[in-house]
């Protein structure tokens, strides 16, 4: 017969040491994403610092869960540097349930190591549900709002950009463009993860005559490959051929920066951040009627509501996105404008009415 293993009692900083060792190789691996390893890393380590760090982990019960939780909610939100911006204090709940994910994956590892004897999530309170108001705004863009942005990071005339006030304007040396253009159009079209986009090299790229693909590294390792229109890769070429190179040059020793496909002006690998921010300065730009704010996820919606109101399979379309299940895809989908009326036009009772 083989010995059942031995318990090993581990402090919890010492537990909470040996498992972010295991998140730092799981995102070297490419299994976890490097914004995920970052917010275990966040996560645990305010868990030991509410459980106690020189508390033996085995100790740790449902009840001091729950207590770890509440204090956590209670406290405050450190992305917010004016607490009056969120509108309440503490964290959401929403927040509080992401880190009690966190918090359920470090004991579940705790427990295939023999570092507790029993899973002390059995017993903590089950997660709140999260109530929120109705969603008035959409997250996806309009095809005309798309299409307007597509315009401004293409400086098309009439896109807005003259309206837009000097303060606002790119210095003239950081004529980014080219890079700017690429990324927003990458976004609208494709709709990779924001993570996905940033972290991609040249070398993902196959540039064939006639045909340009994509092998994106997704979630947890897995990769998908994808076609590029003759466009987006004259998009690419532009960037690589006129761009890119100057960008690189700056940093030749960094060894990041010359495989990463986007670069800031300093010539180093852009992070999400930094998409985030170009893309809110071209929608500074857009035309005043299509002008609201978005971000990189909001295109992600973008296109699949726009594909999948061309009529393109779901199933496709959640190939696309990388997309383990069509069911995930699915609340990508926001209403399609004109959806409702086209409907009710052709309800099989809609001419009742005219006919009496």
């Amino acid at each position: 017969m083989v010995a059942p293993p031995r318990l090993e009692r581990l402090t919890v900083a010492e537990a909470s040491d040996r498992y972010l060792a295991s998140v730092r190789v799981e995102a070297v691996r490419g299994v976890l994403s490097p914004a995920t390893a970052r917010s275990y890393e966040r996560d645990v380590a305010e868990l030991a610092s509410l459980l106690g760090p020189d508390r033996v982990l085995d100790d740790v019960t449902g009840d001091d869960v729950d207590d770890a939780l509440v204090r956590y909610q209670a406290g405050p939100d450190g992305r917010y540097a004016d607490p009056a911006r969120k509108g309440a204090p503490g964290r959401s709940t929403a927040t509080v349930n992401r880190f009690r994910q966190s918090v359920t994956r470090f004991f579940s590892h705790a427990a295939r190591q023999c570092w507790v004897q029993a899973d002390p999530m059995q017993w903590a309170s089950p997660p709140a549900k999260v109530r929120e108001g109705l969603r008035v705004e959409r997250t996806a863009l309009s095809a005309s709002a798309a299409q307007a942005l597509m315009a401004t990071v293409s400086g098309a005339p009439g896109a807005g950009g003259d309206t837009v006030p000097s303060a606002r304007r790119p210095r003239p040396d950081q004529a980014l463009a080219l890079r700017d253009r690429l990324v927003v159009a990458l976004l609208l079209v494709l709709g990779p993860r924001v993570s996905e986009l940033a972290r991609a090299d040249v070398a993902d790229f196959t540039r064939e005559p006639g045909e340009t693909r994509w092998r994106i590294v997704g979630k947890g390792g897995s990769t998908r490959t994808v076609a590029l229109s003759p466009p987006l890769a004259a998009a690419l070429e532009d960037y690589l051929t006129h761009l890119r190179p100057r960008l690189a040059a700056r940093r030749p020793d960094d060894a990041d920066a010359q495989r990463a496909l986007l670069l800031s002006w300093r010539g180093r690998r852009i992070d999400t951040q930094a998409i985030r921010g170009l893309l809110a300065r071209a929608v500074e730009r857009m035309p005043a009627p299509y002008r609201r704010p978005t971000t990189p996820h909001a295109l992600r919606h973008t296109t699949a509501t726009l594909l999948v109101a061309e009529g393109w399979d779901v199933k496709v379309v959640a190939e696309l996105l990388g997309h383990a299940s069509i069911a995930t895809t699915g609340v990508y989908l926001d209403r399609i404008e004109g959806e409702l009326a086209a409907a009710i036009r052709t309800h099989p009772l809609s001419g009742a009415l005219a006919g009496e």
